[in-house]
């Protein structure tokens, strides 16, 4: 486990306990000049979650005080066990859509069966988590690429979309497919309630200029930053509140037909178990496998990135069993799995959070609206949260990444797109697990195609180059070839058919050199392949040596016979020292 650096206020290194548990390691040094910065965040991302929550809540298809509920037990257990001292943890709109669409046909939305398959969906993606980070299992982040997100991130924002127009439209449509969502909601446009448009409509174009015009002109209207940057981001709660009271002054339930929330419980959540029935774990375990494997992937790039700002670190293997701990708090409290939101972690980092202590005070702030404000939200229209969602995840369409990659690498885009495709054509956890094995074949694809150079000397330097690229010197006797990857069994055909062939062109060819310069690795069928190639070279009167090989290569050779197959063959440290050598080995001829 790498060592963290101490955060603001903690001097000194981090002890063992602070490792295992890290809010050992910087509450007991908590200094009173962080306190305002903390409380500050703290309050401003309350502000921001309240509605997030509910919506989230709406959007997996759970009733509003899940998405609460979700919004206290498992932030405040993060502050516990996680790494990050900024990441504010909570119900995403990405995992909120997989929940729902893992729990689509097992259940009816909102009912209790689906409320409980939440939870039980909670503790899953928990207990994998925390598994996880005991293993030291952190490094399967990477194995998550850029550019499978990118694609499933964006087509989650389509579905996400058109699974709230309904709520903008006051229409009833089925979850289906996208082509099915669209078909139903066209069918059912006779049936548009005219207010519940009005009541979107509206909600949405002040959310829009919350975050837009008047966002710009506040900052330079000559406010102090801070009050600058905190209006717009209290206008999703601005926009519950007018249209709660709109709604409750006019009843627009009843006399429009306008959707509302409805009674919320009052009160903090209960303890209690989930669900059991082992053939419906058994049904979601994949939903779950894979709602922890985004959510970690996506929250620890989240942690990673504000952490950097302040010269931090994030330990992935912390950053698993505090995500893990906080979808189990959320599993017992009643509510739906959560993850570091990127929105609302970027907000409490620029609100000035410099600890954990910030997600405590949003944690009290959720518990006492919940404890005493909930039935003020009854009249609060559905619209209003469909607003909320379409808002907040209009930044997830990737069109620069998609863009990007189009000019960069067509093998990334063809990743992208395939995933972007594969979750609108055949569903959330279809699409990503097709994303991740097309990244699979696409890296098992280049690698074995690896860049090969033949290299000569530049001038009268110890510096070797690409013949096609440089102007060189190079040995009439001698193929001084340079592989740009490690060595392995689907790499090993190319390099043998390049080395074959440059010795069945060239009947002047007496030493072959491979620099290994590159090389990080050779696995058994590589090498097994390298010995059966020195013994070709051999019969055709060809001696095969290596340069500028690796510490660790050069350690795993040692423990095997195959420097002694490659006999007369050699070793050597550097190119230079292989071409001056052999410059001057007499030459031999094939038999």
């Amino acid at each position: 486990m790498t060592q963290d650096a101490p955060p603001p206020g903690v001097p000194g290194r981090i002890g063992p306990a602070g490792r295992l548990v890290p809010i050992l390691a910087w509450l007991p040094a908590y200094q009173r000049a962080d306190l305002a910065g903390d409380l500050t965040a703290g309050a401003i991302t309350a502000i921001m979650l309240v509605p997030q929550a509910m919506a989230y809540a709406l959007l997996a298809g759970l009733p509003p005080e899940v998405g609460l509920y979700a919004s206290i037990a498992p932030p405040f257990l993060y502050a516990i066990f996680g790494s990050s001292r900024t990441m504010a943890v909570g119900p995403v709109a990405v995992a909120s859509l997989m929940v729902a669409s893992a729990l689509a046909t097992l259940a009816a939305p909102g009912s209790a069966e689906y409320v409980a398959l939440a939870l039980v969906l909670a503790l899953m993606v928990g207990v994998i988590l925390v598994l996880l980070g005991l293993l030291r299992a952190g490094v399967l982040a990477n194995f998550l690429s850029h550019s499978v997100l990118a694609g499933f991130t964006s087509a989650a924002a389509i579905l996400i979309a058109l699974s709230q127009v309904k709520h903008l439209l006051g229409v009833k449509a089925p979850r289906g497919r996208p082509d099915e969502t669209v078909v139903a909601l066209v069918q059912a446009l006779p049936e548009v309630n005219r207010v519940t448009v009005v009541v979107a409509v509206i909600s949405i174009a002040v959310l829009l200029l919350l975050r837009g015009p008047l966002a710009r002109w506040l900052r330079r209207s000559g406010l102090p930053k801070g009050l600058a940057g905190l209006i717009p981001k209290t206008g999703p709660l601005l926009v519950v509140v007018v249209a709660t009271l709109a709604s409750g002054a006019f009843d627009l339930a009843q006399a429009a037909q306008v959707v509302v929330v409805g009674a919320i419980p009052q009160g903090l959540p209960g303890f209690a178990l989930p669900h059991w029935d082992l053939e419906k774990w058994r049904a979601i375990a994949g939903a779950a496998l894979l709602i922890a494997a985004v959510g970690f992937v996506e929250s620890v790039s989240i942690a990673r990135v504000l952490a950097s700002r302040r010269r931090q670190k994030v330990d992935a293997n912390r950053e698993l069993v505090g995500l893990g701990m906080a979808n189990i708090g959320a599993a017992f409290t009643g509510g739906q799995p959560v993850a570091g939101g990127f929105a609302r972690s970027a907000v409490n980092f620029e609100a000035g959070a410099r600890t954990q202590l910030s997600a405590i005070v949003t944690v009290v702030l959720i518990a006492i609206t919940v404890a005493f404000f909930t039935p003020t939200l009854r009249h609060l229209p559905h619209a209003v949260l469909a607003a909320i969602i379409i808002v907040s995840i209009a930044g997830l369409i990737a069109v620069k990444a998609f863009r990007d990659a189009w000019r960069y690498d067509k093998a990334d885009f063809a990743a992208m797109a395939l995933t972007f495709a594969g979750v609108l054509a055949l569903g959330v956890e279809e699409g990503i697990v097709l994303g991740v094995l097309a990244s699979l074949a696409l890296f098992l694809w280049r690698t074995s195609r690896p860049h090969i150079a033949v290299v000569g000397r530049v001038g009268a330097s110890e510096h070797f180059r690409n013949v096609n690229r440089h102007e060189v010197r190079t040995l009439p006797h001698v193929h001084a070839v340079r592989v740009d990857e490690s060595l392995y069994f689907a790499n090993m055909p190319a390099l043998e058919a390049h080395i074959l062939g440059a010795i069945a062109d060239d009947p002047e060819l007496a030493h072959v050199v491979l620099i290994c310069s590159a090389v990080d690795l050779i696995d058994a069928s590589a090498l097994e392949a390298l010995e059966a190639l020195v013994g070709e070279l051999r019969d055709a009167g060809v001696t095969l040596h290596l340069a500028e090989v690796k510490g660790p290569v050069m350690d795993r050779l040692n423990r095997t016979d195959f420097l002694d197959h490659l006999k007369p063959g050699r070793v050597f440290l550097s190119t230079h020292e292989a071409l001056a050598t052999l410059d001057k080995a007499p030459q031999v001829t094939a038999p």
